[in-house]
């Protein structure tokens, strides 16, 4: 129970503190941002089953692997695509986190 809070809260919570303390002026476009990229998760509909409580979600699913996390990183170095790159890493976070807990 512990780990399914921590993780929602990471793909939650912890986004809108990001968003306010760093984007106070645009946060809730930022927010919003941070929330629309977690349809990355819809890589999970390529597995079997869909969804595994005890599956890692890092390197498994497409877009979550590290040449994914590579390309969302790359994203951090460019102005334009910086808030897409920190919410897709905050995702990616989350999940590792999740995994780690395991």
């Amino acid at each position: 129970m512990l780990r399914t809070y921590i993780h929602y809260g990471l793909h939650f919570v912890f986004p809108v503190l990001i968003a306010l303390f760093f984007y106070r002026k645009q946060w809730k476009m930022t927010y919003f941002v941070f929330i629309v990229v977690m349809f990355i998760d819809l890589d999970h509909l390529l597995a079997t089953p869909i969804f595994d409580s005890n599956r890692c979600s890092i390197n498994f699913h497409p877009l979550h692997t590290y040449y994914a996390i590579a390309v969302y990183v790359g994203f951090l170095f460019f102005k334009k695509t910086r808030i897409l790159g920190i919410g897709l890493l905050l995702h990616i976070l989350a999940d590792s986190v999740d995994c780690w807990m395991m």
